[in-house]
């Protein structure tokens, strides 16, 4: 393994009982050369899918960041330091050699990735950089790396001002995080933050941009780093953060607890929905009898034996609490949580039950054995798959239509930084409140029209959601795709959002395919995932006549997958 930073405890306390300020003594330990030896600068070329045109790459770019070296040879950096990586590199401080990189893991919710450096000329006394407890507020931190304005490494300090469940705003994701008064800017990103006594309190990542604040930066707090490392080294690859599956509101009313048939002592949260492929919804189904909570008069009391307030917070340390999600992403992918719930009838069922002379359905507490596993989102804000530059978006052409399938980098490519705002509300209310029936769904939609023949009339549908196709309810591209493969119909009927039907000549939209192709230098007509499976898929055969999509371009996408 690699040599470890020699740790200066003794000295800054020794420099404090002398009388030496803390913040002096803490410079000086910063200066130490075996610490600042393990932060390296890292360059990135990255090659970005084009989602509005998905057969398309952008123009490749480079970017500068900062990693550093932690235990077992490796680099721990940023996620969206190396997104769609086609060439990583990494150099040394004080070293004019640059040394390629392999990625090892992309965690994009916790915005945190491992590299490799295979040439062992690279490691030479080269230290690791230990990772240190959770910090608390108000301690001392001094933060490592290469931003902008010059070459060279540089250092800031700063305190702890908040610790609390935080927007990832890389990942979309809410997980712990630590705000700290140190300027962090472009090209600090993964770099360390380090207490006194040279340990690792959490690696920069984000900083806040606003008229009313300033130096107002965010490190990923040790926890969420040591939950990445290990998900890799048991899975061999990032698997996620676990959730519950389960949108909850607040019981900060007195009314809403009453009504609810909670006692004085009682605290907790209302569960609103339950996504139905989410963790909870398949625990509960499971259990006999079967736990129905999504009646919307279910109460969340307690996670792991910890009861949770009206508030949906939780005990954190001495005087904090923090929200209870927090539990939840301490958690593995596949481990087990507890959760204790308030099930019974409502207020309805009560006087209904009078009424037939049953009596009122007592309100009562159960605990579920829950099997955590990630969320499935009908709008993805990120795709793991979307990080191999050997693969790209799904899409899919069928005369001049083109399909592919909503996600957030879909709609910043579309409608840019503001899609939150510019986006239809259709496909915006999907984003933030859709939720999948199954494993395998996807909101597909209608990205544009390429102007044929065979499509004339519908050119300035663009970015409408698919819901059907041939009357037949749509789940995913793929089935899309199978179903205008395999269609011996004389029409193609695509239904779309709003009640728009699209029909197509069937006949007409399969010889314009290759056209279009043809005229806009595109090499297949559909993306290389749904190319697999077409060509292993016999009922396909019906239309391969040379003019269908899985014709004529089969093995081209097979010849550019190199890796």
């Amino acid at each position: 393994g690699s040599p470890q930073v020699p740790t200066q405890v003794e000295a800054i306390r020794a420099g404090v009982d002398q009388g030496v300020d803390v913040e002096d003594a803490m410079l000086a330990m910063t200066q130490h050369e075996a610490l600042m030896d393990g932060v390296v600068k890292i360059f990135c070329t990255h090659t970005e899918p084009n989602f509005s045109l998905p057969w398309q790459r952008k123009r490749q770019y480079q970017s500068t960041s900062t990693g550093f070296v932690i235990e077992k040879k490796r680099i721990l950096t940023n996620a969206h330091a190396v997104e769609f990586h086609t060439q990583v590199k990494v150099k040394r401080r004080g070293s004019d050699t640059k040394y390629v990189a392999n990625v090892l893991a992309i965690g994009t919710e916790c915005d945190l990735a491992l590299l490799e450096v295979e040439d062992a000329e690279f490691w030479k006394g080269l230290p690791s950089i230990q990772l240190g407890p959770l910090p608390r507020l108000q301690d001392n931190v001094v933060v490592i790396g290469y931003p902008i304005g010059g070459d060279t490494i540089s250092v800031t300090s700063g305190v702890v001002s908040r610790i609390e469940v935080t927007s990832y705003v890389h990942g979309s994701s809410e997980l712990l995080g630590v705000q700290i008064d140190a300027a962090i800017n472009s090209g600090n990103s993964g770099g360390p933050s380090f207490y006194g006594d040279g340990t690792c309190a959490g690696v920069a990542f984000q900083s806040l941009k606003s008229d009313d604040a300033e130096n107002i930066g965010y490190i990923i707090p040790t926890p969420i780093v040591n939950h990445f490392i290990q998900d890799y080294e048991a899975n061999g690859r990032f698997t996620g953060f676990p959730t519950l599956g389960i949108e909850w509101q607040k019981m900060e009313s007195p009314a809403l607890r009453e009504a609810m048939g909670m006692k004085h002592a009682q605290k907790g949260v209302l569960v609103r929905r339950i996504e139905p492929t989410g963790s909870t919804a398949r625990s509960a189904g499971k259990l006999t009898p079967p736990v129905d909570i999504s009646s919307g008069t279910a109460v969340l009391l307690e996670f792991d034996g910890i009861k949770i307030a009206n508030d949906g917070t939780v005990p954190f340390r001495s005087g904090e609490r923090i929200a209870f999600s927090y539990l939840v992403s301490k958690k593995m992918v596949g481990e087990t949580a507890k959760l204790k719930l308030l099930l019974g009838g409502d207020e309805q069922e009560a006087s209904a039950g009078k009424k037939g002379g049953g009596g009122s359905k007592k309100r009562a507490e159960r605990t579920v054995d829950v099997t955590l596993r990630c969320a499935r989102r009908v709008v993805p804000p990120h795709s793991s798959r979307y990080m191999s530059v050997s693969r790209g978006p799904s899409y899919l052409i069928v005369a001049g239509l083109v399909f592919t399938v909503a996600t957030v980098p879909y709609l910043k490519s579309e409608y840019g930084k503001e899609y939150d705002y510019e986006a239809p509300v259709k496909l915006l209310d999907r984003l933030l409140h859709g939720m999948a029936d199954a494993e395998d769904q996807q909101l597909v939609v209608l990205a544009h029209v390429l102007a044929c023949p065979a499509c004339f009339g519908y050119e300035e549908i663009v970015n409408t959601a698919v819901h059907s196709f041939d009357g037949k309810p749509l789940r995913n591209l793929k089935q899309l795709r199978d179903g205008v493969m395999q269609s011996k119909q004389k029409w193609l009927t695509f239904g779309l959002e709003y009640q728009q039907t699209i029909v197509l000549s069937r006949e007409a939209a399969m010889s314009n395919t290759e056209e279009v192709l043809t005229m806009h230098a595109i090499p297949s007509a559909m993306s290389a995932d749904l190319m697999d499976d077409a060509n292993g898929d016999a009922a396909a055969a019906p239309l391969d006549n040379g003019t269908n999509p899985a014709s004529g371009s089969g093995k081209q996408p097979k010849r550019a997958r190199k890796k």
